[in-house]
């Protein structure tokens, strides 16, 4: 069965190791194979990847796109790693992560990369919040 996407005026699309780029008009193909596709919203590059699960989702990425998962392994693990230390409550995100890879649904393992970078904004939110809150409680006294 083919792979149906549906591309706005000038989308972007990576199929395998080239970009396909969209007219000015809406467009559907069809794909059919085994290559990597990737629509632009979820392609990260070094400099848009700018926390640590964002680079987890980098790493994982361009597994995918290279469909070999030891070419990042050692700094898959070791950015992991720093994650769980920090935030252990990511350790079942993660796990899902490792799993996919090890099983070889990159493709997967991307979407449950999605999903660490979603938490990881939650924290982030969360303790801004706090930290907010905090501030308010300091001008009382």
């Amino acid at each position: 069965m083919a792979l149906k996407v549906e591309l706005k005026p000038g989308e972007k699309l990576l199929v395998g190791n080239c970009i396909i780029t969209n007219s000015d008009q809406r467009t559907r193909l069809f794909i059919e194979g085994q290559a990597p596709i990737l629509r632009e919203k979820d392609i990260l590059t070094p400099t848009t990847a700018d926390t640590p699960a964002k680079r987890v989702y980098l790493a994982v990425q361009i597994m995918y796109i290279e469909n070999n998962t030891d070419v990042l392994r050692r700094e898959y693990f070791s950015l992991i790693n720093d994650i769980v230390t920090a935030a252990p409550s990511s350790m079942a995100i993660v796990d899902r992560i490792s799993n996919d890879i090890l099983t070889g649904t990159l493709y997967k393992a991307l979407k449950s990369a999605k999903q660490l970078i979603q938490f990881e904004q939650e924290l982030i939110e969360n303790a801004a919040s706090r930290g907010a809150s905090l501030s308010a409680g300091d001008q009382d006294r």
